[in-house]
């Protein structure tokens, strides 16, 4: 099992068209981000124009949580509203365009990974997956098989688990939890 752990303040900005985007990981660690051939990446984006067009990825599913404010968009011409921390669904090649301005979340995974989903946990979580994600929404402690580790807002913690054992989880503030296999 690998665990590693990104910090916020050690992420280096780069530039999208509606503003900064912060990349956490990107999967494999060989994969190029311009290249689209990446398994997953992790970021987290400022959205500072109104309106602004996502950027699209052909062949990624998506997940975006907004972690400041609420969100309106529209996706393929259909208006949507979601709340601060409710996750967002879509295919990163759908048209979606921002109406808000704020901070997200950004979790895209390859079309060609069948099992993946992410939610908002704030207990115990047990799991086996290959890979495990925990992005913390405020200061949190997370004990990984009673192994402490501190996080403070907007840190992901990235656990590889290849052979697939068992990860005990507690967490002592609401996280973004996300889970993937192979």
């Amino acid at each position: 099992m690998n665990i590693q752990l990104f910090s916020k303040k050690n992420t280096n900005p780069s530039i999208w068209s509606g503003g900064l985007t912060y990349e956490y990981m990107i999967y494999p660690k060989t994969a190029n981000y311009a290249d689209r051939d990446f398994v997953f990446r992790i970021s987290s984006a400022t959205i500072e124009q109104t309106p602004s067009e996502f950027t699209k990825f052909k062949g990624y599913y998506r997940y975006l949580v907004m972690l400041d404010n609420g969100l309106d968009v529209e996706v393929n011409k259909e208006k949507k509203v979601y709340e601060k921390y409710e996750i967002m669904e879509f295919h990163s090649d759908d048209d979606v365009t921002s109406f808000t301005k704020g901070i997200d979340f950004n979790w895209m995974v390859s079309e060609k990974i069948s099992h993946h989903k992410l939610e908002i946990a704030n207990s115990n979580q047990n799991c086996n997956a290959d890979v495990v994600i925990l992005f913390s929404l405020h200061a949190t402690a997370i004990s990984i098989n009673e192994k402490a580790h501190h996080l403070e807002p907007y840190d992901l913690l990235v656990i590889e688990n290849p052979k697939k054992e068992n990860v005990m989880l507690h967490f002592s503030n609401e996280c973004l939890f996300g889970i993937l296999d192979f």
